[in-house]
């Protein structure tokens, strides 16, 4: 069984994929490997420069605070660096989800962009974490350094939470403790297992 992980900047899905790898279970993470195709491919690293400019890779490196400036800057932006990125990406995720299926029957991937990606085409199930707009804010804050400006630009490029929670087959919502979103978690490890036997 092949399962996303998603939700909107700030939801906790991070914590969630964390609370379910220290259940014993993979989770692949859609970022780092779009960061790594970003990287290794040349091809990428021909659009991306092509498209961004130079100050897209330093020193060989991958500038990611410069291409988050420029891909947030409109959305004609974020959809040209997506669609460079998402179809290597998620080409790369099925093939990695493959491997790992030969040696678990339940296989997570976790992925913010998962319907914008139409990643979900690869999945059998998606799991969406959610939480209200004001605890998202505060959380990227803290975590990220952004302004609320800055925060709720970003938020705007992602597909709307309500939109979400109708595409999705499962929600968590995490609006209360940590130790609510960890029994939470683990209650759904409990009905995917219950579901491949």
């Amino acid at each position: 069984m092949k399962i996303g992980i998603t939700g909107g900047i700030g939801t906790g899905k991070s914590h969630v994929s964390k609370i379910i790898e220290k259940n014993g279970y993979v989770v692949l993470n859609a970022d780092n490997i779009a960061k790594q195709i970003m990287f290794e491919d040349e091809s990428v690293k021909e659009l991306i420069i092509s498209e961004f400019g130079e100050k897209s890779y330093c020193d060989d490196k991958l500038n990611t605070i410069y291409i988050a400036s420029k891909a947030f800057s409109s959305v004609q932006s974020i959809n040209i660096l997506n669609s460079i990125v998402h179809p290597p990406m998620v080409e790369k995720i099925n093939e990695l989800m493959n491997i790992e299926f030969k040696k678990s029957k339940i296989v997570f991937v976790e992925a913010a962009l998962i319907y914008e990606a139409e990643v979900d085409g690869i999945l059998d199930y998606v799991l969406l974490v959610t939480s209200n707009e004001n605890s998202r804010i505060e959380r990227i804050k803290k975590r990220d350094n952004l302004s609320e400006i800055e925060i709720r630009k970003r938020m705007q490029f992602q597909i709307p939470e309500n939109e979400k929670e109708n595409l999705a087959d499962f929600t968590i919502k995490n609006n209360s403790t940590l130790l609510d979103l960890e029994m939470k978690t683990k209650m759904f490890l409990s009905i995917f297992q219950t579901m491949i036997k």
